[in-house]
């Protein structure tokens, strides 16, 4: 078995350059209106999922959110660089696990991702998720945008859950008006 050659010092700096390069020039072919900034319309044209339809509404809005430092509705060339980043995390992963190449990730698919993931859940909650964020009831599994949007959806409730189960007990006791606190909070 041969060994892979090394590779000269400066390699990984180039590679990063190569990549801040890439994100700036894919940013101001987003940047419809040369603001400076792109906002959760202007990055719903630039993104698309494998049967190219363009990404929905809520998780272009819910990806600008994340990555607005100022809150304005909007990132400037460092967020949309990590933002850029992240895309390509979750799309890689996306890709790992669309086992059967259909461009959609099934519920057995999801909730293999989610085991990676650390969760716990019953393939039942994967397919329920299927059902609620695929189109047309989840019959054809969800595409990339609602595959970002439900993992990340669920990670933030995880975090919430996480941050009152100080025991690390796996139960959690809340009243309904802070389970919708934490909802509003994380996930509007």
């Amino acid at each position: 078995q041969s060994r892979p050659e090394p590779q000269p010092e400066g390699s990984e700096r180039l590679i990063q350059q190569q990549q801040i390069f890439n994100a700036y020039q894919w940013f101001h072919s987003v940047d419809a209106d040369r603001s400076g900034f792109i906002n959760s319309k202007e990055l719903k044209q630039a993104l698309v999922n494998s049967n190219w339809s363009n990404f929905n509404d809520e998780t272009c809005l819910m990806m600008i959110n994340m990555f607005d430092k100022t809150r304005s509705g909007r990132v400037d060339l460092f967020g949309f660089s990590a933002l850029w980043d992240y895309i390509q995390q979750w799309r890689a992963l996306f890709q790992q696990h669309d086992r059967d190449r259909s461009g959609s990730i099934s519920g057995t698919e999801l909730h293999q991702v989610l085991t990676l993931m650390g969760y716990k859940l019953s393939p039942q909650f994967s397919e329920m998720l299927v059902q609620r964020f695929g189109g047309r009831g989840g019959a054809h599994g969800i595409q990339l945008d609602r595959f970002i949007q439900a993992c990340t959806q669920l990670q933030s409730m995880t975090q919430v859950f996480r941050e009152r189960d100080t025991g690390m007990t796996g139960n959690v006791r809340l009243s309904y008006e802070d389970f919708l606190a934490s909802a509003v909070t994380r996930l509007m």
